[in-house]
């Protein structure tokens, strides 16, 4: 079936969402559904003290 046939028996659906706000919808999903990250160690201990120190 050529393309010009087969276009014209789907459909033509609008969008009621434009692309800009389907992006944005996706990186808010994105955004709140991973988890947030732990901190790097070295920056979580507590810094050590050197009692010997001169």
């Amino acid at each position: 079936m050529p393309v010009t046939e087969r276009d014209e028996t789907l459909p033509h659906v609008e969008s009621a969402v434009s692309m800009r706000e389907l992006l944005a919808s996706c990186a808010a999903a994105n955004a709140v559904s991973t988890p947030p990250r732990l901190p790097d160690p070295e920056v979580s201990r507590p810094p050590a003290r050197h009692e010997h120190a001169a």
